[in-house]
């Protein structure tokens, strides 16, 4: 028999060989389509987003298992509550068995919410390995971010790369997606310097229009944005106009750009009475409705089964007695940084004046009645 050579990767084939992809919990069935074009057990990190729930992130790294890939759940520090919880979503891994590979990342919320502020504490807690995690990555900012300054980035990798290896856990680093190649070899050079060995997966966004890919860099700043509009020739100054800049700098105003094609985010609050509520869902469905359903919160589990059913997040957040404080501060929990406004759709509580402060987006009121939000 004569042997088939392979012909020797070179160039862009060379550096996408073992890639990875990432997807968040609604994406299983994008996956799914996208299955034969994608190779068996490449790796596929599934987020752990504020708007999503246990049984959507555990359906979609167990879908990713299933499909032949290997999953890889993110672990968001700051949006933990509490140690239960870190246990509780590595416990769900471990009996889906897709426990061994997980990425974890500090996450988006300004203020911790629970006992964990970084990815750091999370990787010390020595939970990852006695849930049978085998391999953990942690992130890297070639372009920097824009709340954190550059020195506390690098402390905090070579923190975190030290602390893998006291913990004996192999890791990898995962950056953010970035436009600048010079900035990202530059990034990977210094690195090396500092002594951090650690495999480099490259983040690069997929095929995207300019506006999409505007969307997706405003979670990185407003710097991050107009370098990218820099780099595909469009110009933030003329899209703001003079005479915008002009009225902003007389008025002393605030002015933000938002990208019309990105629907916004609403989160449902319901309580028993499930009409006007499911009213919404159906025509979200339907597409007559043009927003993204973030989650439904609820006093009542009575909807979660239906709620689910469409494929948004249900969370039960009970309220009882005249004391409120408890169940508001995790409905803030919940919608901090992960809804545009909040729709009531025959939510039977009054909520405090305290609430409609804090929550930093429009509230709607949908059931006619004398409750007021």
């Amino acid at each position: 028999m004569t042997p088939v050579s392979t012909p020797a990767l070179t160039g862009a084939a060379l550096l996408l060989r073992d890639f990875s992809l990432e997807m968040t919990g609604k994406d299983t069935p994008k996956l799914e389509a996208a299955g034969e074009s994608v190779p068996e057990g490449t790796r596929v990190n599934v987020t752990y987003l504020g708007n999503e729930d246990l049984p959507m992130r555990r359906s979609a790294a167990r879908s990713a298992r299933r499909l032949g890939f290997v999953p890889v759940p993110h672990v968001s520090a700051r949006r933990l509550g509490s140690q239960r919880d870190l246990e509780e979503f590595l416990a769900a891994l471990r009996a889906d068995g897709t426990e061994r590979h997980v990425f974890v990342v500090g996450g988006d919320p300004a203020h911790p919410h629970g006992p964990y502020g970084d990815s750091l504490s999370v990787i010390r807690s020595g939970l990852l390995q006695k849930y049978g995690v085998r391999q953990a990555g942690i992130s890297g900012y070639p372009e920097g971010h824009p709340h954190i300054p550059e020195a506390a980035l690098w402390a905090a990798l070579e923190q975190k790369a030290a602390a893998l290896a006291e913990e004996g856990l192999p890791g990898d680093v995962i950056t953010q997606f970035g436009f600048d190649p010079e900035a990202v070899l530059g990034w990977i050079e210094r690195l090396r310097e500092r002594g951090i060995d650690l495999p480099v997966r490259v983040g690069v966004p997929g095929p995207a229009g300019v506006r999409r890919l505007l969307s997706y860099a405003t979670r990185f700043g407003v710097g991050t944005s107009a370098s990218i509009a820099r780099k595909y020739g469009l110009s933030l100054t003329n899209l703001v106009g003079t005479a915008g800049k002009r009225l902003a700098k007389d008025f002393d105003l605030d002015f933000t750009l938002r990208d019309l094609s990105v629907p916004k985010r609403v989160a449902v609050f319901a309580s028993r009475s499930d009409h006007c509520l499911l009213d919404l869902l159906w025509r979200h469905r339907r597409g007559e409705l043009p927003v993204s359903v973030a989650m439904v919160i609820s006093n009542h589990p009575d909807t979660a089964e239906e709620v689910r059913g469409f494929g948004v997040p249900f969370f039960h957040v009970p309220s009882m007695g005249p004391d409120k404080s408890a169940a508001e501060a995790e409905h803030l929990r919940l919608l901090e940084d992960n809804v545009d406004f909040v729709v009531l759709a025959r939510y039977m509580q009054i909520l405090s004046g305290d609430f409609a402060e804090r929550v930093g987006v429009p509230i709607i009121n949908i059931h006619h009645s004398f409750l007021f939000a």
